[in-house]
């Protein structure tokens, strides 16, 4: 394995447009990498294995999957297979904040495989993205905007039904929760690798940091701090099982200022230094 990439907006995105689509072939290993930008993609034919956070899933026709700036991914194609998808990546100031918070309102892999007509129906919306790209008509970026938003609520829609037997365990980001403390968890969900104090958080959210702290504990259960940390635990333990990447890589790229800091309270978490727990997941 090598050391994961990170995609930047300004090597995928003109200055000019906030989404960009793209027809990619897929016929040898995409190495695991991540992004700035978020990117949603639909398989049109061919088969292998997608790795989303670690997790391995397999990639068929008819595969939607959602990646944000805080997932990391790899494809691998089955031997003579060629994936065929569309891939569109777009900034995070294209979603409303409505739609935001209907997409991410779980801790879950927005990952869903489509079948029959529903599947022929992303295929085209997908191929009218595409075309209206690549033609650029009066009104082509509205068209491409309505078009995205569809996919994701189609994706969100189909991500809930699959998991709507499963009790959602993992903080929840509930219509319950006090607005701005939900937009917030929204935010966080996609920006906790940068340094986040609990001052710029609050002023995210619009109220004073010590109403805002009273707010988050209260509504979530635990204090800011320890959300955001176990946000990063999780990141930097997908990191340490799925990627060849150092410790002090490990600890900055999940958001920690410090390694000694970053083992300690990863020991505490999962009673393991992050070494002793990248060997038992065979990835010493």
């Amino acid at each position: 394995m090598i050391t994961p990439e990170r995609l930047l907006n300004e090597n995928y995105l003109a200055s000019s447009s906030p989404f960009r689509i793209f027809h990619h072939t897929i016929n040898e290993k995409i190495d695991t990498h991540w992004h700035e930008f978020f990117e949603i993609a639909f398989v049109l034919s061919g088969s292998g294995v997608h790795t989303l956070n670690g997790v391995p899933t397999r990639l068929e026709r008819g595969m939607l999957f959602l990646m944000t700036p805080a997932d990391f991914h790899e494809i691998i194609p089955d031997p003579g297979e060629t994936i065929y998808l569309y891939d569109l990546i777009f900034l995070e100031s294209v979603i409303n904040n409505e739609l935001l918070e209907l997409i991410f309102a779980a801790d879950t892999a927005y990952i869903h495989q489509f079948h029959g007509k529903e599947a022929d129906q992303l295929e085209e919306i997908c191929k009218r993205i595409w075309d209206e790209s690549v033609h650029a008509d009066v009104g082509y970026r509205i068209i491409m905007q309505g078009a995205l938003e569809r996919l994701l609520i189609d994706l969100a829609r189909a991500c809930k039904r699959a998991a709507s037997s499963a009790p959602l365990v993992n903080h929840p980001i509930s219509n319950v929760l006090h607005p701005s403390v939900r937009r917030t968890l929204v935010y966080m969900h996609h920006h906790f690798r940068e340094q986040l104090t609990l001052a710029k958080v609050a002023n995210y959210a619009g109220i004073s940091p010590t109403y805002f702290s009273e707010c988050f504990h209260k509504q979530v259960g635990v204090p800011y701090q320890v959300y955001l940390q176990q946000l990063r635990l999780k990141f930097a333990q997908s990191l340490l099982a799925s990627t060849s990447l150092t410790i002090t890589e490990v600890c900055f790229a999940a958001g920690f200022n410090t390694v000694p800091h970053f083992e300690k309270i990863f020991k505490q978490a999962y009673q393991q230094t992050p070494s002793q727990y990248r060997k038992t997941q065979g990835n010493a």
